[in-house]
């Protein structure tokens, strides 16, 4: 088949790269110029299957009451006059009932799981470079009482086959000394040596260009403005050229990967598609002295913020902001991102060239992305990833493709469709 997939991050070019490889005929559209520059383009870095946990837990929504007014809390809600807003949040009201945790984490994990190891994978195979560290994730606590939550959280996530270690302040210290000047404020951590970090925008760029290779045409400056149906099936996209001149793209399926964006484009055929964009924010630091910059990826839960060791540069990312599609820079999150950075590691990075950067991260209310086929038999949906787009990422475009191709995936999990 001839099949369109529309947008080019880890999601979509994931999604390319297994459907050539099957034997398709691909052709990626993005209106960006190139691969990866809106939500791939400087997220956390991390690979985080062990901690794929929702948002929507039983505490989500008093913790919500009480970030309302905080400009820098960590998951934020603006109430706005916006349907899809409100409609989304009672959605999320409903998955924080308790009945719902255990099988959105059990979907989460085992996704998280295949495409972790599909990374693995494609890594040996194709080579590709990305400032990747097998070095695990480190969660530490100052709180005593969030660190024994925790403690449940993780018993959870051993019972569906992760390790989770329970750690020590000192044990904290052994696994990263450069949080030592830190240890009077930690009272515990968790431990996750399996899991990993690396640029995400490094990869998919990397991979876009083994896709070019075998085959897979990309247009780029390209936006869809709708899609085009006759006799019950999509026929076409409309599309706008780098010249501004308008065109059709027509193929035989087409899979929907434009994060956030999707349910602008889908919404008009009638399909459902609850997803909502989270702004996240990061920052990246030079750093100047590598022995006092962690090279663990790093979790601050009192601050709900990751650290990633990316080369030369440390990333750091967090916070979700419920506002809409404004990706406009918040100061008072920047600068409390920067005042965290320098208390933890105030010698190691250079706090003059600071990088910030905002991205829209599309969130489901369950954080159950949606991959699969819609009611219309060509069209298919791969988004709703939140906080793991690149936890997910190429584990999402291999089942999608095994999907189309009439094949039922690996991995346990709703697909739409089946």
């Amino acid at each position: 088949m001839k099949i369109a997939v529309l947008g080019s991050g880890i999601i979509g070019t994931s999604t390319a790269w297994w459907l050539r490889r099957i034997g398709h005929e691909v052709v990626v559209v993005d209106r960006q110029t190139g691969p990866a520059q809106e939500t791939s383009f400087a997220n956390g870095g991390q690979i985080s299957v062990s901690y794929a946990e929702p948002w929507a837990n039983p505490q989500a929504p008093l913790k919500l009451i009480k970030w309302m007014f905080q400009e820098d809390a960590p998951l934020l809600f603006r109430p706005r006059l916006d349907l899809y807003q409100w409609a989304w949040g009672l959605s999320f009201l409903r998955q924080c009932l308790p009945g719902r945790l255990a099988p959105n984490i059990r979907a989460m994990v085992r996704l998280a799981e295949y495409s972790r190891a599909t990374l693995r994978g494609m890594r040996a195979e194709l080579g590709i470079q990305y400032d990747h560290l097998e070095r695990g994730i480190l969660n530490f606590y100052r709180d005593s009482a969030e660190f024994e939550l925790s403690q449940k959280a993780a018993g959870v996530m051993r019972d569906f086959g992760v390790e989770r270690r329970i750690l020590s302040a000192d044990e904290v210290i052994a696994i990263e000394p450069a949080l030592a000047r830190q240890r009077p404020n930690i009272v515990g951590g968790d431990y996750t040596p399996e899991d990993e970090s690396g640029d995400v925008h490094v990869f998919t760029a990397a991979l876009a260009r083994q896709c070019e290779t075998a085959g897979v045409e990309f247009r780029y400056s390209t936006s869809v403005t709708r899609l085009l149906t006759a006799g019950g099936a999509v026929s076409g996209a409309e599309t706008i050229a780098p010249d501004g001149a308008y065109g059709r793209l027509d193929a035989d399926a087409f899979v929907v990967a434009m994060g956030s964006f999707t349910p602008l484009l889908v919404r008009p055929l009638g399909i459902p598609c609850n997803v909502y964009p989270a702004k996240g924010y990061s920052a990246t630091f030079p750093v100047l002295d590598a022995a006092g910059a962690p090279t663990v990826s790093l979790t601050d839960s009192s601050h709900k913020v990751v650290f990633s060791r990316l080369g030369d540069r440390l990333r750091m990312a967090g916070t979700a902001e419920l506002s809409g599609y404004d990706r406009a820079l918040n100061p008072a999150r920047c600068d409390a991102m920067t005042r965290l950075a320098r208390e933890l590691f105030p010698d190691a990075l250079d706090f003059d060239r600071v990088s910030y950067w905002s991205g829209l991260r599309p969130s489901t209310p369950s954080n159950v992305p949606l991959i699969g086929r819609t009611r219309i038999p060509n069209l298919y949906l791969n988004t709703g990833h939140g906080t793991l787009g690149w936890t997910m990422g190429v584990g999402s475009g291999r089942a999608l493709a095994d999907l189309i191709n009439g094949s039922r995936p690996e991995p346990e999990f709703p697909f739409l469709g089946i």
